[in-house]
């Protein structure tokens, strides 16, 4: 597996992101690309609706879903080490009430690894509604040992890592925590609880397409199964599933520190940018902790310390996909509807991709992936 970031490479990136608009339905789109922490790649095109209003600029804000993971965990290890309080330790230390239902011995790193067996909620309880998701997780037991199973904790991940925060730390949430310690500190528009002055930038959001390929996906498949583990992870909490919901600004200035970011691409790839410049931090994240087939994704996936990266074939070598690039250190998160962003620490890469025109699928598709494989001069056969 080869590939280097070079400068000849930005046109080839240029080429792609304009035939995402000619080829593949791209209504408004913004890509970023920083190298050793400055900006060598700003593009942005088409228009923040589909009636064409207004043109996307580097400063159009939009929705990225679960790409906020990526940031929320950087904020939660961030907080936890400057607390003093180790990744290894239970985190009942922290959250007494948490180990009710067996959960004595889930640690962060579990929590934080998708590895907790919590990605499943009993009781049905409304997103909305902080204090009831919280007490749920407390009494929740778990679907196996800790690291046991690997199970995508699509919506209760937000959850769990704003209540540690606050509890470590004291700050009303996640969101707050990052704003003054992350995001102030190291720029870029990027936020979990957008302030009300930012309302008019976010563009609007346009579900994806069903099609004969995404039907057959595994995932789609268990998505669509009521009952399977995947349809009720997606629904705990319960509440917001529809995207017209994440084009209202009360749902912006939540602060989902899951799915409710909010952001352009130049601040997306800065964060990341600043975050290969933390070395604590950074070790944390390009360190595979699992590596196998997740239960509610439907595929292979590997996750660090509140990141994901690329599967690797018999946990390690040969990457099974590459939405990070080449390098087995990079690092990030996707979005629905196929919102990009990651770190590459061996090339000193931070790259993002936000869009409006979504795609269906649990992963990004062509829109992202090559850009991707453009920035890097790979060919699909290598992946």
């Amino acid at each position: 597996m080869t590939g280097t970031v070079l400068s000849d490479r930005l046109g080839a990136v240029e080429r792609w992101f304009d035939g995402n608009f000619r080829e593949l339905g791209e209504v408004g789109a913004a890509v970023s690309v920083w190298k050793d922490g400055v900006e060598v790649l700003s593009l942005a095109g088409g228009t923040t609706t589909r009636e064409g209003a207004e043109r996307w600029t580097v400063e159009t804000l939009v929705p990225v879903w679960s790409a906020t993971k990526g940031m929320a965990a950087w904020a939660c290890v961030k907080a936890l080490r400057e607390s003093g309080v180790g990744l290894e330790r239970e985190v009942a230390d922290v959250w007494p009430d948490f180990e009710q239902g067996g959960k004595e011995e889930v640690c962060f790193l579990d929590l934080l690894s998708h590895t907790a067996g919590l990605a499943v909620l009993d009781e049905k309880v409304s997103i909305l509604d902080h204090a009831a998701v919280v007490r749920a997780l407390e009494r929740q037991v778990p679907m196996g040992l800790p690291g046991e199973r690997q199970g995508y904790h699509a919506r209760t991940f937000g959850f769990l890592l704003d209540e540690v925060v606050r509890r470590a730390t004291g700050a009303r949430s996640l969101g707050e925590y990052f704003e003054k310690e992350v995001r102030e500190k190291v720029g870029g528009e990027f936020w979990i609880g957008l302030p009300k002055s930012e309302n008019g930038r976010v563009a609007t959001l346009y579900p994806g397409r069903m099609t004969e390929a995404i039907k057959a996906d595994a995932f789609m498949k268990a998505f669509q199964t009521p009952d399977s583990v995947t349809m009720r992870a997606f629904q705990s909490p319960v509440g917001l599933n529809a995207v017209a919901d994440f084009n209202r600004a009360e749902t912006w200035q939540a602060g989902f520190a899951s799915m409710g970011g909010v952001g352009s691409a130049r601040g997306l790839a800065r964060l990341y940018a600043g975050l290969l410049g933390e070395n604590g931090e950074k070790a944390f994240m390009e360190k595979t902790l699992t590596n196998r087939e997740d239960e509610v994704i439907c595929r292979p996936v590997a996750f660090s310390t509140g990141m994901m990266k690329d599967a690797t074939e018999g946990g390690g070598g040969r990457k099974v996909r590459a939405l990070f690039g080449p390098s087995l250190r990079a690092f990030g998160h996707p979005g629905a509807g196929g919102s990009l962003a990651f770190g590459d620490p061996e090339n000193g890469v931070a790259f993002a991709y936000v869009m409006n025109q979504m795609e269906l699928g649990v992963l990004p598709g062509e829109k992202a992936l090559g850009l991707v494989r453009a920035l890097y001069g790979l060919e699909e056969t290598e992946f």
